[in-house]
């Protein structure tokens, strides 16, 4: 950590972990999936397309999940509605290791999805809310960087239990673990106050006035030009992501790349990405932080796809890749959050974050429709990069919000 850490105060800390932890554990079991995919395809006799299905049903869900999350944090609380979500994505995962057939995991993913979705909204919120506006943008792009560490996590103990544990079993012991995001529900309940200006109160509208609040005329603009950023911030990830393992192998032909070292390189860079992108932020501003890195994917990705580079150089460019692709999602919770009143903080935060992952997919359609006409790697490089500039239009239709305090300061947050 840097000095804002040092100058936290002890909710504030526990806020941080909590949220941080919450993150980090969405990130183990949806990554845990992924590695657990090929002993799915034996076990259920399914299709790589059955098994793509149950990716895209979480992400789907995911995003309804972060919308209807946020506006249950608006609507009963920061901290009640992060216990929930932690709860139904950890129990999810966990009951997918007794299924007995793909329609059970199929609906199981579903609910994941939800509660993962959700878990993001709130914990975010919940950030911004409780950590003093100097320093929002590096904590929750810390926040943000606990997905490298899931991501890692997830790594390691599906590397241990394949290797130790019999491959008809190994992935319901996977799934299992999942369950271990539930004991984060008991540290949260401990000492972290509710935000003031988050608590429920008898006079707030229905849940559904909550959900449709982002469309009130007077944050409209916000809600459209912020599902724009996220459209262009998921769409580019995308992009270059789902189709880069299959352009290393079968077009630069890259056996190298394919390795454990390569997902090394995209993982440690995804991680300082967010905390470089976190100190920026707060230093130069959003809108100056989010055109860098978004400029600068833009340059990256256009360089990877077409510059003549070696087996080594492509490895090595895999930081500069993975590190500037990282630095504008952990820029969006903190501004998401500093555009919207405490009403409906939550729903519009939720919605602008995931409205981008539903349109996301469809820039790896664009991307396979496009390679059949003028290969794989102009594609990639063409698609990715009109992603990442919807990015630079959006954040040139935004203001500056970086330092603004929040309406209705609770004095519990500096206890």
């Amino acid at each position: 950590m840097s000095n804002w850490y040092k100058e936290c105060s002890p909710v504030e800390r526990k806020t941080f972990w909590a949220s941080f932890g919450g993150w980090g554990l969405d990130a183990l079991d949806v990554q845990m999936f992924s590695l657990a995919i090929p002993a799915l395809i034996v076990a259920f006799d399914i299709t790589k397309a059955d098994a793509g299905l149950l990716s895209s049903i979480t992400l789907f869900f995911g995003a309804i999940g972060g919308w209807f999350g946020g506006a249950l944090g608006d609507r009963f609380g920061r901290v009640k509605a992060l216990q929930i979500t932690v709860a139904t994505f950890a129990l999810a995962t966990f009951a997918c290791a007794f299924v007995t057939s793909y329609n059970q995991l199929l609906v199981l993913k579903a609910i994941q999805g939800l509660g993962f979705g959700a878990e993001w909204a709130c914990g975010a919120v919940l950030m911004a809310e409780i950590i003093r506006p100097e320093n929002r943008g590096r904590a929750l792009a810390a926040v943000q960087s606990a997905w490298a560490v899931g991501w890692g996590v997830a790594v390691l103990l599906s590397a241990i239990v394949f290797t130790f544990v019999e491959h008809e079993i190994a992935w319901r012991l996977l799934f299992a673990l999942g369950l271990l995001p539930a004991l984060l529900i008991i540290f949260i309940r401990r000492g972290i106050p509710e935000p003031r200006r988050a608590t429920a109160k008898a006079d707030q509208p229905p849940f559904w006035q909550t959900v449709a609040g982002i469309f009130r005329p007077e944050v409209l603009r916000f809600t459209l030009i912020g599902a724009l950023f996220g459209t262009g911030a998921h769409g580019g990830y995308a992009a270059l992501t789902t189709f880069l393992p299959t352009y290393l192998r079968e077009v630069r032909q890259l056996s190298v790349l394919g390795s454990s070292a390569y997902l090394a390189v995209i993982i440690v860079a995804f991680f300082c990405g967010c905390i470089v992108s976190g100190m920026l932020s707060d230093r130069l501003g959003r809108r100056v932080n989010v055109t860098l890195f978004a400029g600068a994917c833009v340059a990256t990705v256009l360089i990877y796809i077409f510059a003549p580079l070696s087996n080594w150089e492509m490895l090595f460019l895999g930081f500069p890749l993975g590190f500037f692709s990282a630095g504008i999602p952990a820029s969006m919770a903190a501004l998401f959050s500093e555009l919207y009143p405490a009403g409906v903080r939550g729903t519009g935060v939720g919605f602008c974050y995931n409205f981008g992952r539903i349109v996301s997919a469809g820039f790896p359609l664009l991307v396979g429709y496009l390679s059949d006409r003028i290969g794989l790697g102009p594609a990639i490089g063409i698609d990715a990069a009109f992603a990442y500039s919807l990015v630079l239009v959006a954040v040139f239709m935004l203001p500056e919000t970086r330092g603004k305090v929040f309406e209705q300061p609770s004095s519990s947050t500096r206890s």
